[in-house]
């Protein structure tokens, strides 16, 4: 109870402008009582006369007076009181040392006076000539640090020498003969070293953030990219296994029926032999009878009706115990063998060399009409993080337009620097794909791998001038096909429509004009390693691609 009596007169001694305990208080009319130097400053920089606290306005300036009382009490506080502290977790906090019931956070550090102060008491050193003089560092919580412990003089003077401050009593003794200068001239040859630093710290963050986008890009692709895949496999492996047990309810009911008709016609056979056995042992047991007889006269009149020789037996008794289906067992045979090879598959190796291709009788047909095309169409995108500033994207980024000016776009580590591309954001793998697009001007279409370069005017950062991509130069008068820097010329009357079609695991890419009908322009045969992603290059002004 007493240490909370004690801390609630303390709370009512406090001056509500300057927060600390009161420094010859004064009343105005309004009852509140002020530090006079707070309560004048007060007025004079609002230019009313108003209490802080009630907002009470008085028409004329009060005079103020010493409240001699409360100065009293004030007094017998400050010598039956000891400071309260003021704690705080923020690192570096130190706390004024003139403070005398709460102490606030210390501005700045005397080492001349080797005291701390706060904004109010500070202010003795900003205003007093003699104080000026004083040196000012940032808070210190040990300012002994900045004293010399042979001379208890503060430290003024770097020896380079021992990399340790001294003071200039030092200089004249063990530091002699020591390279010694300025602690402010040292701090100027080491802020530029800091200045390299933090540059080269600077660069390597925003390369380290370039890495990250790259990681988290890839990591976004391969989500979706295995979401993708996982669906797909489904679904082949779903057709799969539903072919299968086609095939197989289909061979058991070939076999079943093949099984019936032999059964039926061997049980034909079975009847048909039955009553021709019966027969014969009818006529085997009149001949015995006959044989026996002692009539000589009827055994003459009955031989030439009984001993008729039995005609040669036409009946086909093969009974078909052999099934049409070993072809299909040696397919089946195959298709397990290679489905055994695929559960072996791993993904270090991204190329699958050792992986033989599917037979080509289980391999779907190639397309040929343009309806045969389109079950294979994908849903493409523009990625505007890969544009050139003079391309102008729009209709839900499924256009590309290039124009005169420069187009805003945020700092991206796959922005073509030099060239007038973009990419596609979808990555095409593993599978059979087929899209249009509709062109202008003067366009090239193809497609490329990831890694394709960004920046510099090289000719490797171009679509078809290098090994990661494969192009169609598109003009009002020409086409041709390039890849790996070489270009090859096509005759074919120019559309302004073109297909492409992508076979990933048959490593085929081929161009198609589109018209009344499809032609063929070019197919491309390779081995493709990673995704490839459709791009496109305009190099004339008022140039578009669509796609369609």
């Amino acid at each position: 109870m007493a240490e909370a009596d004690s801390s609630l007169s303390q709370d009512q001694f406090n001056c509500s402008v300057c927060l600390d305990i009161l420094k010859d208080p004064v009343s105005i009319p309004c009852g509140h009582n002020y530090c006079m130097t707070c309560i004048t400053s007060y007025w004079d920089l609002t230019g009313e006369y108003s209490c802080p606290q009630c907002r009470e306005t008085f028409i004329m300036r009060p005079a103020l007076r010493r409240n001699t009382l409360l100065t009293e009490v004030l007094e017998k506080i400050k010598t039956g009181l000891s400071p309260i502290p003021c704690p705080s977790t923020e690192p570096g906090y130190v706390e004024c040392d003139l403070c005398m019931l709460r102490r606030f956070k210390a501005v700045k550090s005397c080492l001349t006076c080797l005291a701390s102060y706060c904004e109010v008491h500070i202010q003795s050193h900003q205003e007093s000539e003699a104080l000026k003089r004083h040196v000012l560092v940032e808070p210190h919580g040990n300012l002994q640090q900045h004293i010399c412990t042979k001379h208890q003089k503060v430290l003024q003077i770097f020896c380079r020498t021992d990399q340790m401050g001294i003071c200039y009593l030092c200089v004249t003794s063990e530091h002699r003969a020591h390279d010694t200068i300025t602690p402010e001239t040292e701090r100027a040859t080491k802020q530029i070293q800091l200045g390299m630093t933090l540059t080269e710290i600077k660069k390597k963050i925003k390369e380290k953030q370039r890495k990250l986008a790259k990681v988290q890009d890839a990591m976004g692709f391969l989500k979706v990219s295995a979401e993708r895949e996982t669906q797909e496999s489904a679904t082949i492996f779903t057709d799969l296994i539903d072919s299968i047990e086609k095939t197989y309810n289909k061979v058991t009911e070939l076999i079943r029926d093949q099984e019936k008709n032999e059964v039926e016609k061997g049980e034909g056979l079975v009847e048909q032999l039955q009553s021709e056995i019966e027969e014969l042992k009818r006529r085997d047991v009149e001949l015995t009878k006959l044989s026996e007889t002692e009539d000589h006269i009827h055994f003459l009149q009955i031989f030439p009706f009984l001993c008729i020789h039995p005609e040669d037996d036409p009946t086909n008794v093969t009974i078909n115990t052999n099934f049409p289906s070993e072809a299909l067992r040696k397919e089946m045979s195959r298709l397990k063998n290679h489905l055994d090879e695929i559960s072996k598959w791993g993904f270090e190796n991204p190329t699958q060399a050792a992986i033989s291709p599917l037979p080509s009788t289980m391999q779907p047909p190639e397309p040929i009409k343009r309806n045969d095309f389109l079950q294979y169409s994908c849903q493409l995108t523009l990625d505007p993080n890969t544009a050139y500033e003079r391309l102008y994207l729009s209709e839900e980024n499924t256009k590309v337009s290039r124009s005169l000016e420069a187009h805003f776009y945020s700092e991206h580590p796959d922005r073509f620097e030099f060239w007038d591309q973009v990419l596609c954001k979808e990555g095409l793998s593993g599978t059979r794909c087929y899209w249009e697009v509709e062109w202008s001007g003067a366009a090239e279409i193809g497609v490329t791998y990831k890694k394709i370069k960004r920046k510099g005017m090289e000719q490797d950062s171009r679509l078809g001038y290098n090994k990661k991509s494969w192009t169609l130069c598109c003009s009002s008068y020409t086409y041709s096909v390039w890849h790996n820097n070489k270009e090859t010329e096509l005759r074919a009357p120019t559309c302004t429509t073109i297909g492409v079609y992508l076979d990933f695991p048959a490593g085929t890419l081929s161009f198609y004009s589109i018209s009344d009908s499809m032609i063929l322009l070019h197919k491309f045969k390779t081995t493709f390693t990673e995704p490839l992603y459709p791009g496109f290059c305009l190099k004339e002004y008022n140039s578009s691609v669509t796609i369609c």
